[in-house]
């Protein structure tokens, strides 16, 4: 299974860097998320965490350090985050971590939000 590495860059500051490792069961998704057609970009990340879990077996953690993030991008969040609910209702091992900025209370809501709609549990930390 291959990994998935997306760089940031300048041209697209509005698409998040990722970063899944298949070695590790380690997936990062950070910066800001307010492309256009959300879904075509999530849709291979969402596509690569139903294989690692069908075909791997191993666990997983997902580590969200997204500052912003639009609606669209929430929905596409909310269908990961419930993948990830699933397997861990079959006996998978997952971890969901949400890095914050202290200066954006808001954001806690949100991770709240998520947490309360998808039933997994959610790690909040502070970036550093």
């Amino acid at each position: 299974m291959e990994n998935i590495s997306i760089k940031s860059s300048p041209e697209t500051p509005y698409f998040p860097e990722v970063n899944f490792d298949s070695s590790t069961g380690i997936c990062e998704i950070a910066g800001e998320s307010y492309m256009e057609e959300t879904y075509k970009f999530y849709l291979p990340l969402t596509t690569w965490i139903k294989e690692y879990i069908s075909t791997i077996k191993k666990s997983i953690e997902l580590n969200i350090k997204l500052i912003y993030l639009n609606t669209s991008s929430t929905k596409c969040i909310l269908d990961i985050l419930e993948t990830l609910k699933d397997y861990e209702d079959d006996g998978g091992q997952v971890r969901v971590v949400w890095y914050y900025d202290k200066e954006d209370p808001d954001m806690i809501d949100e991770v709240e939000d998520f947490e309360a709609e998808s039933g997994i549990k959610i790690e909040l930390h502070e970036l550093v």
